[in-house]
């Protein structure tokens, strides 16, 4: 039977993890012995993070640049309004979220015969909804930034509805580009949602952020802070991918 991380890093190795160092350097020395000793606990919530928060993130991308740009290029009655409350939305509590689905998917709730409450669906459909505001809310503020002359031109070239959105789009793209980043950001770093609809299962629902709040309540705070800076790593080295993916779009 493979031992677990915590008995890893609090066993001997040649960094003597545990040893009488300050917090923070101990937990640099375990984050990189968790990473090098390929401990299959800590790469499988690893793993699990990327899964739950890309998903949602593309799910949420997929919904919201659609609705936002929807929002951005129309005139309607209420339109302020609706932008009102999607800005306030971008705000949500995880929380509340967390309450929500959870009471959408117990047993006695409307979902309830689907059975996803903990489960990593759940967690994705928690991160999807407080994903979208965000998405919908930096989309309707990139399009509706972008100059009046490029439509103004486009539609004097002859260009169709759906032409000019996509043109509006192309201009808009870096700012598209940064409503994913703060989508992915805000859902890797959620914790209060899926704690709420995940149960934090061991080898089934546990992520870095839920992981990080268990193993501070045990007073594990090496540990903890290790796998805070596993999650810092991951997030930086995701952020850096789509950041080149903006910055190299920009060039075309």
């Amino acid at each position: 039977m493979r031992t677990s991380f915590r008995s890893q890093c609090l066993s001997k190795s040649p960094f003597e993890l545990g040893s009488r160092l300050d917090p923070i350097l101990d937990g640099l020395i375990k984050a990189f012995w968790l990473l090098v000793s390929l401990d299959p606990e800590v790469y499988g919530i690893m793993f699990l993070t990327l899964a739950v928060s890309g998903t949602a993130v593309i799910i949420a991308a997929s919904l919201g640049i659609p609705m936002g740009t929807t929002v951005a290029l129309n005139e309607f009655l209420g339109k302020r309004t609706l932008i009102g409350l999607v800005n306030t939305l971008m705000g949500l509590p995880p929380v509340v979220v967390g309450l929500l689905v959870y009471l959408l998917l117990s047993a006695s709730g409307p979902l309830g015969p689907l059975q996803l409450l903990y489960t990593p669906t759940a967690m994705i459909v928690a991160q999807v909804i407080i994903a979208v505001p965000i998405v919908v809310g930096v989309t309707i503020s990139s399009v509706a930034s972008v100059e009046k002359a490029i439509s103004d031109k486009a539609l004097s070239l002859g260009a169709a509805r759906r032409q000019l959105a996509i043109t509006i789009l192309k201009e808009a793209r870096l700012g598209l580009a940064t409503a994913v980043i703060l989508a992915f950001g805000a859902a890797i770093s959620e914790v209060g949602a899926v704690m709420i609809v995940g149960g934090n299962i061991r080898w089934f629902t546990r992520v870095l952020t839920s992981a990080i709040v268990y193993e501070t309540e045990l007073g594990e705070f090496g540990i903890a802070i290790a796998l805070g800076i596993i999650l810092l790593l991951i997030a930086f080295v995701i952020n850096l991918i789509l950041t080149r993916m903006q910055w190299s779009g920009l060039r075309r």
